[in-house]
């Protein structure tokens, strides 16, 4: 018995002294860090990021409008003297040339009356030839002969004047254009002034817009014009001022403007409504990124610009916005690197590493 506790207690005290033994050893190898013996420090982590350069595009500002499609030049065709419809010389919705005759009046009776105009003025003609004679042979008198003279010239004005009334006995065309529904028929009697058939210029076409007067510092004719109506939905159509009313209208507080349209296939009708964009502003070589690189905080705006491997934040002055990009009026310039995805990840001074957009080629 004495034996066995003998062991215990000598099995005890070799592993107390094993224990001893080890702490001693490994205390005296944890000693402060000197320049000589530390380690070196690894590597800061590039964090992955995507990255765009900004690029110089061209940027407008527009105004929004709307406005009136009208012709270029719009007529009724009314007759100028009463008569009967004798000939209907045009096609509904045909284009005709200036100067083509359109309608004919029965113009019988005024025939007649130039004939007799005409017939008078012969006689008045050879009276006056004969005063005139005699008056050069001292036979006739100088009253005769201003008598003659006068009748001959009213002679003249009557041949004139029933002309004048033959030849409005046809109607022409004033301009060269596109004609509309006739609202006559052969045989028809119209007064003076009667609707016959509308006359349209539609190449090119005007539309009429308003504009808020506080855009007037800018208004300017020659300012280009982009129209687009519900007739063709997937069309643009550009055009250019040409006129501006001097006139504010003081109810409205808006500028009338009138700018043309070319329109060779005639496809543009006058009366459309139209939604029209003002051209007012365009610069050139101005510096575009995409919007996704803009990280605003509060009342600012930054962009992580990459300035040899590592994110530089910058602050930026932002412009016009476009479709999918910002113009940038100050803080980067054209070809700067700026990070487009994985700003949340990132810090000023971070150093970083562009990847390809995930599912890119």
């Amino acid at each position: 018995m004495r034996k066995l506790l003998r062991q215990a207690l000598a099995a005890t005290g070799l592993a107390a002294a094993i224990g001893a033994g080890a702490y001693w050893y490994w205390a005296s190898r944890v000693v402060a860090p000197t320049a000589a013996t530390s380690p070196a420090q690894p590597p800061a982590m590039q964090v992955p990021v995507e990255t765009a350069a900004a690029r110089l595009g061209t940027v407008t500002r527009a105004v929004g409008a709307i406005g009136t499609l009208q012709s270029n030049e719009s007529v009724v065709i009314r007759p100028e003297i009463a008569g009967r419809v004798a000939t209907i010389d045009f096609a509904e919705g045909s284009p005709v040339e200036r100067g083509a005759v359109l309608i004919a009046l029965d113009a019988s009776v005024y025939d007649a009356e130039l004939i007799e105009a005409e017939a008078r003025l012969a006689l008045s003609r050879k009276n006056f030839e004969r005063a005139d004679e005699l008056r050069r042979r001292g036979a006739g008198t100088e009253r005769a002969l201003d008598e003659a003279d006068s009748q001959l010239r009213a002679d003249e004005a009557s041949v004139a004047l029933a002309r004048a009334r033959l030849d409005k006995m046809r109607i022409v065309a004033p301009f060269d254009g596109v004609l509309g529904l006739r609202l006559v028929s052969p045989g028809d009697y119209v007064e003076p002034g009667r609707d016959i058939v509308n006359l349209e210029d539609i190449d090119p076409i005007k539309v009429d817009f308003r504009i808020p007067e506080l855009h007037l510092s800018e208004l300017r004719t020659g300012q280009s014009i982009r129209v687009e109506v519900d007739a063709f939905p997937d069309v643009a159509f550009d055009g250019e001022v040409y006129a501006i009313d001097p006139r504010i209208d003081a109810a409205g507080r808006s500028i009338l403007v009138r700018a043309r349209i070319p329109n060779p296939d005639g496809r543009l009708r006058p009366g459309l409504f139209a939604r029209v964009s003002l051209l007012v502003e365009r610069r050139d070589n101005a510096v575009l990124v995409p919007e996704q690189a803009i990280v605003p905080r509060g009342d600012s705006h930054f962009v992580f610009r990459v300035v040899d491997g590592a994110a530089a934040l910058t602050e930026v002055t932002l412009g016009q916005r476009r479709a999918g990009e910002v113009e940038i009026l100050g803080g980067v310039g054209a070809g700067d690197v700026v990070v487009t995805a994985g700003q949340m990840k990132i810090q000023d001074g971070v150093p970083v590493v562009d990847v390809a957009p995930a599912g890119g080629g």
